[in-house]
């Protein structure tokens, strides 16, 4: 069953469900975002260029560009999206580049960016060392590539939690943070793919929802 989700991945949320993940968004994960936004300026300095990939509705993007002077571009599949993330950076009175772009051929030049970040969208990548390959392209020497996402080896209670901070409850946030997990790569799995591109220097931390990945050009 999962191959068959799988040949669906790198398609956006397009209409309502854009508008309805939006909400959902904006409802329950706000505090999640402003923690995720902090943790990745820990990694650039006033003047740095910022990408976020698949940014969903902006939040972090929108978070991050108010803890410094930075040049921060947003690109997702979804063009309904990249709607929403602009009305959303301009309703919080920030500037941020939305733009629709696919990960695995980024419309960007070489070394362009001193900090990558990827939040809970990694999994839905159809070509994930193409993916990799990609940020470690589009990175600028020196800089770092942050991505968070979840664990294939996670517990359910885990998977469930990440379900109930986008607004599922009981058993519809069992089903999802299920349908997640299964989706999800391991530790081991993304060593591969690592082990596939130019990244030479990396760290896999683990959180409470799955791992961080600290990927360094």
């Amino acid at each position: 069953m999962m191959k068959f989700f799988k040949r669906f991945k790198d398609l956006g949320i397009e209409g309502a469900q854009a508008k309805y993940y939006d909400k959902l968004t904006r409802e329950h994960r706000l505090g999640e975002m402003k923690d995720q936004a902090r943790e990745a300026a820990g990694y650039i300095s006033d003047g740095d260029t910022a990408l976020e990939i698949a940014p969903g509705a902006g939040y972090l993007s929108i978070e991050l560009s108010k803890l410094g002077k930075y040049k921060i571009t947003g690109m997702d599949i979804s063009k309904d999206l990249v709607e929403i993330c602009t009305e959303n950076a301009n309703e919080a009175g920030v500037e941020v580049d939305f733009r629709q772009g696919n990960v695995s051929n980024m419309p960007f030049d070489a070394n362009m960016f001193n900090c990558i970040i990827c939040v809970l969208a990694f999994k839905n990548f159809k070509q994930p060392v193409k993916a990799l390959s990609e940020i470690y392209r589009v990175l600028k020497p020196g800089g770092t590539a942050l991505i968070m996402d979840l664990n294939k080896d996670a517990t359910m209670k885990a998977t469930k939690k990440v379900a109930e901070n986008i607004g599922l409850k009981g058993l519809k946030a069992f089903i999802a943070g299920a349908i997640q997990r299964s989706g999800a790569y391991s530790r081991k799995e993304f060593e591969t793919f690592i082990a596939h591109t130019e990244f030479k220097e990396y760290e896999i931390r683990n959180t409470e929802m799955g791992f961080s990945i600290f990927l360094k050009k």
